[in-house]
């Protein structure tokens, strides 16, 4: 996440702060049966408004702010509103009968604001995790993609191409192709053939016709190698 992210999830969680704990008045109280109907009925908006106005700062109001915080994290899908309210629990009612649920989403709502996203939504450091490894996965799948249509352009034959077999003609090393960025290369060791090559790379040895093309411009019969031929392997 980067840092204009954390500083604007700062900002929202000191908004979040600085709306609660309202003082109600004295001639008007809604009570918590109120509130629970509200959202029973799933009217959960109105039911934040209704616990709020209960809020008095005192230790009593503790449950208050769990009821909150549920409300935040379940059905409003708002971790930062979730987080304050669990927060301000414990600081009511630090060993309270929900002191270690709140301690939990604690820990894991920080997780939930560094691994927000620029959108908007929150996501789990597991699928962040996930997404990155996936994105990783596609990247080298193009990247083979684009290395086999190099080796396939370079291994396509010149049409008419005399002097290529002129010169196997005459006993002269057949013209090298160059030898396209990111394909696959096998140094040529002692007694290796192309076939034996082919061999190695398809299980066919059949195949090592790709291989002289992918390497030699079109030339009669089996091009020569010798060690220390460095060949793409298409």
């Amino acid at each position: 996440m980067n840092r204009a992210g954390v500083v604007l999830g700062v900002a929202v969680w000191s908004l979040a702060v600085a709306g609660c704990d309202k003082f109600p008045s004295s001639d008007s109280k809604p009570d918590r049966a109120a509130a629970e109907k509200k959202a029973a009925a799933g009217e959960f908006e109105a039911a934040v408004n209704l616990y709020e106005a209960q809020l008095d700062g005192s230790p009593k109001s503790a449950e208050i702010h769990f009821r909150l915080a549920v409300l935040y994290d379940e059905k409003l899908k708002n971790p930062v509103g979730a987080m304050h309210h669990f927060g301000r629990y414990l600081e009511l009612q630090p060993k309270g009968p929900h002191a270690k649920a709140a301690k939990d989403y604690k820990s894991e709502g920080q997780l939930k604001l560094v691994t927000s996203q620029s959108s908007g939504s929150f996501v789990s450091q597991a699928e962040a995790v996930r997404i990155k490894n996936e994105n990783l996965a596609l990247r080298k799948s193009v990247n083979e993609l684009q290395a086999q249509k190099a080796a396939r352009l370079a291994a396509t034959p010149v049409p008419g191409d005399k002097a290529a077999a002129a010169a196997a003609k005459k006993g002269a090393e057949p013209a090298r192709r160059p030898i396209p960025l990111g394909v696959r290369t096998h140094v040529v060791a002692s007694g290796e053939t192309l076939a034996s090559i082919a061999q190695k790379y398809y299980k066919n040895k059949a195949r090592w016709k790709e291989i002289q093309d992918a390497n030699f411009l079109p030339s009669e019969g089996t091009a020569k190698i010798k060690p220390g031929d460095e060949l793409a392997i298409p």
